[in-house]
């Protein structure tokens, strides 16, 4: 926090600078000796999911609602190597029903995305980062848990081309997700059509990709994207049974997202919204964010 307060002062009295922001999963980088700070808020809602395959409702929790609100800096270790770390802060609640929401401190996350190779708009970038939970919160009572509790391990390629004249580009990205066992209040449970007893869970390691296509220009961005998450491995959740970490997830996403950022101090949004899944809700997505560009640190 100390060294966060020495951003923000040092911010302050910074004007008139060329401003970026950019995320684990884009090729904008940070210049040396600078950093962006992002506050961002997000809601995601859902009222059908999917048990296994099948589409269904749950009159039982009604509409069930997720909100965070998260600090992400992003630092230029140099102009090819930026360190980007997040904390979000987690509530859930439902609409109808008695199960109670959760809420707290999720995972701490760090990342490390390096510029591997570049030639004439054509580049190439690595992201390895991992998690760690924040806070000691229940991770087997979902839907309405924060987290997973597992530590996590990622590895991410992604290959970028932008047009050098018209800020043209299309990113395309794909990822591998170590997940760690986790340990539960209960002596046994039920997956994978057997009896585990056991309080300790194995968590499926999973994959994501996306493809990215918009403009980026120096003071303004707009892209519209594909993504696809999916566990490995997993079971289903049983018919009109709770979630389970153990569930084969999976969801394909489809938005847009978009940034202003003039000089120092910017704001971005993104929209997504869940088209198909497996074991979670048909979620509509949408997070809002205030940028602060710091330079000369």
């Amino acid at each position: 926090m100390k060294i966060l307060r020495l951003f923000v002062v040092a911010g302050a009295l910074l004007t008139g600078l060329p401003a970026w922001a950019q995320m684990p999963h884009d090729a904008i980088y940070m210049p040396k000796n600078s950093a962006c700070i992002a506050g961002m808020y997000g809601q995601s809602t859902w009222n059908e999911y999917w048990e296994g395959s099948l589409k269904r409702a749950n009159f039982n929790i009604g509409t069930h609602t997720t909100q965070s609100a998260m600090l992400m800096p992003a630092i230029g270790l140099s102009n090819r190597v930026n360190l980007i770390l997040s904390l979000p802060y987690v509530w859930t609640k439902t609409s109808a029903g008695n199960l109670m929401g959760q809420r707290g401190f999720q995972d701490l996350s760090g990342w490390l995305k390096i510029r591997l190779a570049e030639h004439k708009g054509l580049s190439l970038h690595g992201v390895v980062g991992g998690s760690l939970p924040a806070s000691r919160y229940v991770p087997d009572f979902l839907p309405m848990s924060i987290g997973l509790g597992a530590r996590t391990v990622t590895s991410r390629l992604l290959v970028n081309y932008t047009h050098p004249r018209t800020g043209l580009y299309l990113t395309a990205q794909g990822s591998y997700n170590w997940r760690s066992n986790i340990r539960v209040d209960r002596d046994s449970y039920y997956a994978n059509e057997r009896l585990h007893q056991t309080n300790e869970v194995q968590v499926p390691n999973g994959y994501d990709a996306a493809v990215r296509v918009g403009v980026l220009r120096q003071k303004w961005q707009t892209e519209v994207f594909a993504e696809r998450m999916a566990n490995l491995s997993g079971d289903d959740i049983r018919r009109n049974d709770m979630p389970f970490p153990t569930n084969n997830m999976q969801a394909t996403t489809v938005g847009w997202y978009g940034k202003l950022q003039p000089r120092h101090i910017g704001v971005n949004a993104r929209v997504g919204y869940v088209v198909n899944g497996r074991n979670m809700g048909q979620a509509t997505s949408y997070t809002v964010g205030l940028l602060y560009q710091i330079g000369g640190l």
